[in-house]
């Protein structure tokens, strides 16, 4: 099982900092994320919207399973190529000196069809680079 953590303070207002993260279309900010939107079948964003996004060698569904603006929302990876057993993803946003801290934790680990215990070895590298490009792309957009 893989387990990312990665955190960071936004001088940013916690609905402002919520509302940049929940969009999809800011996921194109991690290095390896090529297109993202809500699905086309999505509810409107909240509990049971659902995200896609397709990327450097993965292709990703997503749906929001918590949803508590400004403070919080899950997610659960329900489809995937390669394939994931997500255990699910939380961002958690609370007020800090300076602004917002964001607090993103997501476990997951491959099956052995899709490469097992090699592959999370892999991805335990490239996924926090893309979270952290992520909230840096998102302090950038904000802290102006």
């Amino acid at each position: 099982m893989v387990r990312l953590h990665v955190e960071r303070v936004i001088a940013a207002m916690p609905e402002r900092v919520f509302d940049w993260l929940d969009d999809p279309a800011n996921l194109v900010t991690a290095p390896m994320i090529l297109r993202a939107g809500w699905a086309a079948d999505s509810v409107e964003p909240g509990a049971g919207a659902v995200r896609e996004a397709v990327g450097t060698g993965v292709w990703l569904r997503e749906q929001i399973t918590e949803y508590d603006r400004p403070h919080r929302y899950s997610y659960l990876i329900v489809r995937s190529f390669p394939a994931f057993g997500h255990e699910g993803g939380t961002v958690t946003l609370s007020a800090a000196t300076g602004g917002t801290h964001v607090d993103w934790v997501s476990s997951y680990s491959h099956p052995l069809r899709a490469g097992g215990a090699a592959l999370n070895v892999i991805t335990a590298r490239l996924l926090p680079w893309n979270f952290e490009a992520i909230l840096a792309a998102c302090a950038r957009a904000l802290e102006r």
